[in-house]
């Protein structure tokens, strides 16, 4: 009976257990890194068409994003998760895997025009439909056999819709032993989903640590805040950006701004509209407004019973198409704009912001944590002007940051789900933090009496005696493997840059032309830009 660190070691992103219980494998979690890569991380040990299960703590792709390449590569078991965190996946992974298919035709294009062969996406669409077809939705609070020597129970942990900590039942012989995976575990009195549930006993914990040296600012009350943003921005005939996370933190902001419409805390602009500008964000919504009671808070179960859509009212415009997206800007009537990608690296939000970050009127309204070198981060930190689609946008906007809206627990709320155990567990593994947080958290727990280890990837420990069986230490990606993807990565936008500037330096020389040359001319760089708009 074995247990294998293979992701989120060390790391924020990538989270992938492995579990051997009666020679069988199983995982926890499958997901996918994203930003840079700090640790080299183990290749999975075995064969993915040799594992048996997966146990899946929630829908985020750091969590879930490599699902479809584990079925790509020969996975046919059962991922057994929550019925509501199934169905944000059946969005997120086809969404996900669109993403791999683009960039994968953009890498294609480039190597073929230096005569390289073609790239393969990380998965395809097929791939994820395939592994969606594999979930086994379970509900929360239900032990379930899964399999010889294994029984799972999700339990409430309060992150995101449905999502879970799993405890698992392992027994091999006569000898069983249970441990607990905390997955993400959410921040208290959040809107809409219930604060984490506590678990009382396990002889293993894996608990995350992404603030895990952090305690967030005081909480404040989100709607005042909220609505007070809202009223000076449309008194002075300005707009409000919101870059969102398409899962979660949009649905959060419709809870607040239905309250705020409700109450009538913003005057003198009765009927103002909200747009919702995703696509995901939209079927998202839809997953949150059907899911079961069982998974809101009481507020909102409350309002629910009462008849109330906790996340609809007068003025909500759901914007689906390119063409949808194309009008909200056409008007400059005092409206919301809720757009992904919430750290506007990507997606629709980098449209809004070129058309709204000039203007002194507006404001540009961060509720999600800015990633450092993301666009976000840099008008956090003050940037006067940014590129947008090639073109130097001034930033007069007022620049401002919602508190207390983020979706993990901090140092506190880590320990005081920890002592929900009615004994301390023989041993706590700590993951899925950043070095600093992971090695803060479990240098707290030892203080604190625990036996808190912090494994790098690779690392196996054998839970029938508690013993570590193979130890690795860690493995840092060299700054040169770092910044050879970001110097690829400047040079190739170089590229683009130079390309654009060559096209400028054409449409100049045809002044005097035809009108008809020029009109043809005109509308085939508008086919091309409509071509490669976000």
């Amino acid at each position: 009976m074995k247990i294998q660190f293979i992701g989120a070691t060390h790391e924020v992103t990538g989270s992938c257990t492995l579990l051997e219980v009666g020679g069988r494998q199983y995982l926890v979690d499958c997901g996918m890194e994203q930003g840079v890569d700090v640790f080299e991380n183990v290749p999975l040990p075995v064969a993915p068409g040799n594992i048996e299960a997966v146990f899946l703590t929630h829908a985020h792709i750091d969590h879930s994003g490599m699902l479809p390449k584990l079925y790509k590569d020969g996975f046919q078991g059962p991922i057994y998760a929550t019925l509501e965190t199934a169905n944000l996946c059946s969005i997120m992974l086809k969404d996900s895997a669109h993403i791999q298919m683009s960039e994968s035709e953009w890498r294609t294009r480039k190597a073929e025009r230096a005569g390289e062969p073609a790239v393969e996406p990380v998965y395809d669409l097929e791939d994820a439909l395939g592994a969606i077809s594999l979930f086994r939705p379970c509900g929360y609070g239900e032990p379930l056999r899964v399999a010889e020597g294994i029984v799972v129970r999700f339990t409430d942990i309060g992150h995101l819709l449905g999502s879970a900590c799993i405890e698992l039942w392992l027994t091999e012989g006569e000898q069983t032993r249970k441990i607990v995976f905390s997955g993400d575990v959410g921040n208290l009195n959040q809107p809409i989903i219930n604060d984490p549930q506590k678990v009382e006993e396990t002889d293993y914990l894996v608990i995350e640590s992404t603030y895990g040296n952090r305690l967030h600012e005081a909480p404040g009350d989100v709607v005042t805040e909220l609505a007070a943003c809202l009223q000076r921005t449309f008194d002075r005939g300005g707009s409000v950006i919101i870059p969102s996370f398409a899962v979660g933190r949009t649905q959060e902001m419709l809870y607040a701004i239905r309250e705020i419409k409700q109450k009538g805390l913003v005057h003198g602009h009765q009927g103002f509209p909200v747009y919702v500008d995703s696509p995901l964000a939209v079927e998202a919504t839809g997953i949150f407004l059907q899911c079961d009671l069982s998974c809101l808070d009481q507020q909102t179960t409350e309002l629910v019973r009462l008849g109330i859509n906790p996340l609809w009212f007068d003025g909500l415009c759901l914007s689906v198409t390119p063409e949808d997206s194309k009008l909200i800007n056409e008007n400059h009537r005092p409206k919301v704009i809720l757009s992904a990608s919430g750290m506007c690296e990507a997606g629709r939000i980098r449209h809004h912001l070129k058309h709204n970050l000039w203007r002194q009127e507006c404001m540009i309204l961060f509720v999600g944590y800015q990633a450092e070198n993301s666009l976000g981060r840099r008008l956090q930190d003050g940037a006067k002007t940014v590129r947008l689609f090639g073109e130097d946008i001034a930033v007069h906007a007022e620049i401002a940051s919602l508190h207390g809206t983020s979706g993990h627990a901090d140092q506190d709320g880590l320990i005081g789900w920890l002592q929900g155990f009615k004994e301390k567990p023989k041993t706590v593994y700590v993951n899925h933090g950043d070095d600093d947080a992971c090695k803060a958290f479990q240098q707290l727990l030892t203080q604190m009496g625990y036996h808190a280890e912090a494994p790098y990837s690779g690392t196996e420990y054998d839970l029938l005696t508690d013993r570590m069986t193979v130890y690795t230490e860690s493995k840092p990606i060299s700054r040169e493997q770092i910044s050879q993807g970001t110097a690829r990565a400047r040079a190739v936008y170089a590229d683009l840059l130079a390309a654009a500037e060559e096209l400028l330096a054409l449409v100049k020389t045809r002044k005097g032309r035809t009108n008809k040359e020029n009109a043809k001319f005109a509308s085939q760089i508008r086919s091309l830009i409509e071509k490669w708009r976000d």
